[in-house]
C-alpha cells in the first residue's frame, strides 16, 4: 500500500490510500492514528471502499509524518561512509564495522513534496542527502534484526539537508552534527508499506532492492541501490532499542547512499546548492520527492 497525507482546497490534512487514478480518503485522521490503532486499522483499510476518491490533480500531498515522535539518522552505507572519510583525508574508523551508527536530529522542521526549503542563514554550502526512512508502526524493545520488519510500518524517501561548512567546523568538537543538520528534514511522497515491497525484498531483514537516483535542476547527480546498505534496517533498529522502546512514529533514517550527496560527488568542495535549485530524489516503488531551495 502506498499512504499518503494530502489536503484539498477545502479539507485540511488527511490520511489517505494512494491509487493510481486518486486518492481514497481513510477512516483516520492521520497516519499516526493508523499506526496506533494497530492491526485492528490495517484491517479496516483492506475493507475500505473507494467511492469517494480524491482526484489526484485536485490533491496536494505533504510529508506522510509531520512530527515524527523522534527522528535518527543511520550511517550505513559503507561507500558513503569510505568517500566521506577519505575526503577528510583518513580511512574508516574501526568503530563503524563494531555496531551501526546513529544521531539524533529535529523532529519539529519537517517539509514534504514540492515544499520550499528555505536556505538557512548560517551557510555558504547547502547540500541534499539521498536517503530512505523507515517509520516504527508497532512498539518494541531489545528487537532482533530478524525481527524488526515487525515494528517497520512503512518506508518512504528522506532528504536530510545539510549544511555542510557548519558540520565541518561543529564535528572537529567531537560531537555529531546538530546546526548543520537541523533547519530541515523533507519525506515524502508516500509511505510504502511492505507488501507493496515484498517481490524486491533483498536477503537481510528490512531491505530491498531498489533504485535511488538525485537529480537537480533536471540533471541526474546520485545513483545507487537500496540494497547497498552495509548495516540493514534490522541492524539499526536491535542497535537503537536496546534498552529502549521505539514507539509508533519515531523515523530512522537509513544515511547517505553511495554518491547521495555533493560533499561526495565534488569531494566536498561544491559547487553546492543555491536558491531556486530543484532537488528531486526517487526511489523505485516509492516515487520522487521534489523540493526547491528558496529565500
Amino acid at each position: 500500500m502506498k499512504l499518503v497525507t494530502f489536503s484539498t482546497s477545502n479539507s485540511a490534512l488527511r490520511a489517505g490510500l494512494l491509487k493510481e487514478d486518486g486518492i481514497v480518503p481513510l477512516p483516520f485522521p492521520s497516519l499516526m492514528d493508523l499506526m496506533q490503532a494497530g492491526d485492528e486499522g490495517l484491517e479496516r483499510l483492506r475493507n475500505l471502499s473507494d467511492k469517494s476518491r480524491v482526484p489526484l490533480n485536485g490533491a496536494r500531498l505533504h510529508a506522510p509524518i509531520s512530527r515524527p515522535t523522534t527522528l535518527r539518522d543511520g550511517y550505513a552505507f559503507e561507500t558513503h561512509v569510505k568517500t566521506a572519510n577519505a575526503n577528510r583525508g583518513r580511512e574508516v574508523p574501526a568503530e563503524w564495522y563494531k555496531f551501526p551508527i546513529f544521531y539524533f536530529t529535529n523532529p519539529n522542521n519537517i517539509f514534504g513534496p514540492e515544499d520550499e526549503i528555505p536556505y538557512p542563514s548560517y551557510t555558504q554550502a547547502l547540500d541534499y542527502e539521498l536517503e530512505i526512512a523507515v517509520v516504527i508502526g508497532k512498539p518494541g524493545r531489545n528487537i532482533k534484526p530478524e525481527d524488526a520488519p515487525q515494528h517497520i510500518f512503512g518506508y518512504t524517501i528522506f532528504n536530510d539537508w545539510s549544511a555542510r561548512d557548519v558540520q565541518r567546523e561543529e564535528m572537529k568538537v567531537g560531537l555529531g552534527p546538530a546546526k548543520g543538520k537541523d533547519f530541515a528534514s523533507s519525506f515524502g511522497p508516500c509511505l510504502v508499506t511492505a507488501d507493496g515491497l515484498a517481490d524486491k525484498a533483498a536477503s537481510r531483514p528490512g531491505v530491498y532492492d531498489l533504485t535511488m537516483r538525485a537529480c537537480v535542476n533536471g540533471v541526474e547527480r546520485s545513483r545507487g541501490n537500496f540494497n547497498d546498505m552495509y548495516w540493514s534496517f534490522g541492524d539499526l533498529l536491535a542497535r537503537a532499542s536496546e534498552s529502549v522502546t521505539l514507539q509508533p512514529g519515531d523515523v530512522i533514517g537509513s544515511g547517505t547512499v553511495g554518491t547521495g550527496c555533493l560533499l561526495e560527488i565534488t569531494k566536498g568542495q561544491g559547487p553546492w546548492l543555491k536558491q531556486g535549485d530543484v532537488v528531486e530524489l526517487e526511489i523505485e516503488r516509492i516515487g520522487t520527492l521534489r523540493n526547491k531551495v528558496g529565500n
